[in-house]
């Protein structure tokens, strides 16, 4: 697992969040939860603090964090694509849509593209199914999906260009 490094203000960060836990085992959970929202993913150095300094061992906290959906240990794009592969959208093209999506950006579904611009990932269902295909770009619901709309959608972000 790499990661950019220690900055002093991440450190501050970080420093600022633990003090507002008590160091418990029990509060692991809840700090690494904190931790993402404040650096939207996990860093390796950051979760070694942790362990620290909930006294845990540094295994039992990636093991945490790499247990639960939720946590992530590479950091996210700015705009999160999300692209519905349940029943009623696989049956009306949503592999074509995904692969659209994945030659647009330049990256397969899970990655994140090299500015930290869009992360991509596959859903079970976006709750959209009168519109399937679906997908979601940071919280908007885009239906009807074709490989047409995508460039649309995507606009000038166009990786396969390049």
């Amino acid at each position: 697992m790499s990661d950019e490094g220690s900055t002093p203000v991440k450190n501050e960060k970080l420093e600022r969040i633990l003090a507002s836990f008590s160091g418990e085992r029990s509060e692991l959970i809840p700090i690494l939860q904190r931790v993402q929202e404040e650096f939207g993913y996990l860093p390796e150095e950051v979760m070694k603090r942790i362990a620290d300094f909930t006294r845990t061992p540094e295994c039992t906290v990636f093991g945490v964090a790499t247990f639960y959906a939720q946590f992530r240990l590479t950091p996210t794009g700015k705009k999160i694509i999300r692209v519905c592969r349940g029943t009623a959208c696989h049956v009306r093209g949503s592999a074509k849509v995904l692969a659209e999506v994945e030659k647009r950006l330049g990256i397969r579904a899970g990655e994140t593209t090299p500015d930290l611009e869009y992360t991509l990932e596959t859903v079970a269902c976006i709750g959209a199914c009168a519109l399937a295909p679906t997908m979601t770009i940071g919280g908007k619901t885009y239906g009807k999906m074709t490989t047409k709309k995508v460039a649309e959608v995507l606009g000038d972000y166009d990786r396969s260009a390049k």
